[in-house]
């Protein structure tokens, strides 16, 4: 059994129709999980809750983490501690194969210009130190020999699914009410994005491939990395509408904030889009045979699959 903690979610939904390629046993949990596969199993599930986690990884030889709490600083401090916390003790109890969706938000400042899977952990903001102490338990835990685990690390990302993206915010959002699109501080420096349907392919392979256990890794992305503006073009040229941008530079996120509170939460993340942001995927690309959709490809199926 192979199961998703986290089912519902953008990167969930995709990763169980990754999985398919691999095996029919699929356990999706969430409060409210639906099948995305015919043959998959639901397990409806409070993940806050020690003895649901318990019973939710129970009788699984790989488990996917793909949990995405709210965007906001203190609900992280709350929940992700105790969380990763009952999920990497009952992975050792069941012997489950633990393999984590993660963000790159440990990684700070300048070390965002090229991360690689040996950028060090160097939080700048409260989430990423909230990021941080859930790697180090994670990998503590692998190097004591008692945990089998992978740490699969993301980009910001983007695709048919909406929900906590911040490129369909600022850019398709904007779009598609007649606005101009936004961006963050600098719209002319680059800012690598992931593909949500090749992130959770690579997720699926690195979960079947044994090999890759106990490591970090970098999930698949288009190497050519686009700017801000780049970013725009695609999605008007696919929408025909303006490419016309407004950026929103540092200080008027924290003022914005005041009245828009997702703006607020995302000022202490602003050293990702003030700088040049390269996710650097190679070490995947040189193990397996996958090359990524690329970035004009990837907007103009997310802009299909939404029309439809």
């Amino acid at each position: 059994m192979q199961t998703i903690l986290g089912s519902g979610g953008a990167v969930g939904i995709e990763l169980a129709r990754s999985l398919k390629s691999f095996t029919t046993e699929i356990r999706l949990v969430s409060r409210n999980p639906r099948k995305v596969n015919e043959t998959d199993t639901l397990f409806a599930s409070d993940l806050s809750i020690k003895e649901q986690v318990d019973r939710a990884v129970q009788g699984s030889e790989v488990c996917y983490v793909t949990v995405g709490f709210d965007y906001k600083t203190k609900l992280w401090r709350e929940m992700w501690p105790p969380f990763i916390t009952n999920v990497v003790a009952a992975c050792m109890k069941y012997s489950a194969r633990l393999v984590f969706f993660d963000n790159v938000y440990a990684i700070r400042g300048d070390n965002v210009k090229r991360i690689t899977e040996n950028s060090p952990v160097s939080p700048s903001s409260k989430k990423g130190e909230i990021r941080a102490w859930v790697d180090k338990h994670i990998l503590d835990n692998v190097e004591k020999g008692k945990l089998t685990a992978i740490i699969a690390r993301a980009p910001d990302f983007f695709g048919p699914i909406k929900e906590k993206s911040v490129l369909m915010n600022l850019i398709y959002d904007n779009m598609m009410r007649g606005k101009k699109a936004q961006w963050f501080c600098n719209a002319d420096i680059i800012h690598s994005m992931g593909y949500v349907p090749d992130l959770a392919k690579g997720t699926a392979i690195l979960g079947n491939e044994p090999k890759a256990f106990n490591q970090i890794w970098n999930l698949p992305v288009d190497n050519n990395a686009l700017t801000g503006r780049e970013w725009i073009r695609l999605f008007a040229e696919e929408l025909h509408a303006s490419d016309a941008v407004t950026v929103l530079p540092g200080f008027g996120m924290k003022v914005l904030g005041l009245f828009v509170p997702i703006l607020g939460e995302i000022y202490e993340m602003r050293y990702q889009y003030d700088r040049e942001y390269y996710f650097d995927s190679s070490k995947f690309a040189g193990k397996f045979s996958f090359t990524p959709t690329t970035n004009k490809e990837a907007v103009r199926q997310t802009i299909a699959a939404l029309k439809k």
